[in-house]
Formats: structure tokens, C-alpha cells, sequence
């Protein structure tokens, strides 16, 4: 078995499994991705390890068993439609690829959404697109979707987030008011937007979601 298949391995097995992640979809599809193309160079070494991997710019792959957690609880079913916001490198985009129909992914940060671009197309990932824009805008342009994750934390969803959640849809992110933050699911049900509150989680924050006109709950 190759190096890298081996330590996706042992990451879903000594960090996935034993954090409540069950999902037998969201296990296959980490085990189905190289985490190490996404990550610099020198950290390719390291790329399955429990924590936040820096990428350049700044941003950061999340830890494996905080991104499983989301993935698990976002629950993305084969005909999604799935809005990934920070995408980074694409690590994440393609992870969800995997799961969905369609990937729409968000990078403000051109030189990452350019390596993101090229990543997922080296990996022959036809299902998922790289759109530059602003993160707390999200895209518009293709809403609604199924499912929205948000590649760090924040300090509140933005209003124009949940606007572009379909019904029935569901949104994930780790919202940080103080030291730790809280893995939240918020979900769009007969027209009435829910906040479910799922573990403590502390990653890196995502970049321009400062508070200011973002929805309250």
C-alpha cells in the first residue's frame, strides 16, 4: 500500500473513528483524496496529522476530525448541490466531490483559488468549480444550495449565507465568539432557519467575516 494511502488510513482510523464520525460516505470519501497534494511541499510529510495544516496566505487546512465532524453533520446526500466557502487549496472541494453532485467553491485569494483550480483538476474532479469572490458573499449566482460549509471560523454567519440555503438545506461552520469555538449547524425547514449546537471545535479563522451587518441568532 502506498505511503499516502497508508496514513489516510491510519488519519481515519485513529482520528475519524474514534470521534464519533460513522458515516460510512464521509470516511470513504477522505480515504478517497490525498490530502498531501493539497499542502505545501514540506508539509507533505505531515499532511494526516490532528491539527491545522498552514496552506500559504495565511488560511489553513481544518484538522481531519473537525472537517469530518462538519461533513457528517451537513449529512450531503449524492444529488446535492454544495456551496464550499474558503476552499483554500481545494482539499475540501474535492473531499465534497466526492459526496455531492455539484461543488461550488469560493477563494477571495487568487494565487489559492489558481492552486485550487489546478489541484482538482490534476485529480480529474469534474464536479467541482472554483469561483473567486468574496467568503461572506458566498455565490449567488448558482443558490440555492443543499448544503454550505465554511472552511474556519467565524465570528457570526452572514445574512447572505443563510439566504442562499435551499429548503431543507443545511449550513456548517465553527462560530468563535471567545477562546473556543462552537461547531454549529444551521438548517432551513419549512422556511424557519434552526441553529443546532454540535461540539466545541478551535480552528483558524476565515478572513473578512467581521461583524458587522451578519445575521444574529
Amino acid at each position: 500500500m502506498p505511503d499516502g494511502a497508508s496514513a489516510r488510513l491510519a488519519m481515519i482510523q485513529s482520528q475519524v473513528l474514534p470521534n464519533k464520525v460513522t458515516n460510512q460516505r464521509v470516511t470513504g470519501a477522505l480515504n478517497a483524496v490525498p490530502r498531501e497534494n493539497f499542502v505545501p511541499k514540506a508539509l507533505r510529510g505531515v499532511a494526516y496529522v490532528d491539527e491545522d495544516l498552514p496552506v500559504g496566505e495565511g488560511r489553513y487546512l481544518m484538522e481531519p476530525m473537525v472537517f469530518a465532524r462538519l461533513l457528517q453533520a451537513a449529512d450531503v446526500v449524492d444529488t446535492d448541490v454544495v456551496l464550499d466557502i474558503g476552499c483554500a487549496t481545494g482539499y475540501s472541494s474535492a473531499v465534497l466531490a466526492q459526496l455531492a453532485a455539484t461543488v461550488v467553491a469560493v477563494e477571495e485569494n487568487e494565487t489559492l483559488a489558481r492552486r485550487a483550480t489546478e489541484q482538482l483538476a490534476a485529480l480529474e474532479v469534474a464536479n467541482a468549480a472554483v469561483i473567486t469572490a468574496p467568503l461572506k458573499d458566498g455565490y449567488a449566482d448558482q443558490q440555492p444550495y443543499d448544503v454550505i460549509l465554511l472552511n474556519g471560523s467565524v465570528p457570526e454567519i452572514p445574512e447572505a449565507l443563510i439566504n442562499q440555503l435551499a429548503e431543507g438545506g443545511r449550513l456548517v461552520a465553527v462560530v468563535r465568539g471567545g477562546v473556543v469555538g462552537r461547531a454549529v449547524l444551521i438548517s432551513r425547514e419549512d422556511g424557519v432557519i434552526n441553529r443546532l449546537d454540535l461540539f466545541d471545535a478551535s480552528v483558524p479563522h476565515l478572513p473578512g467575516f467581521e461583524k458587522d451587518h451578519e445575521f444574529r441568532f
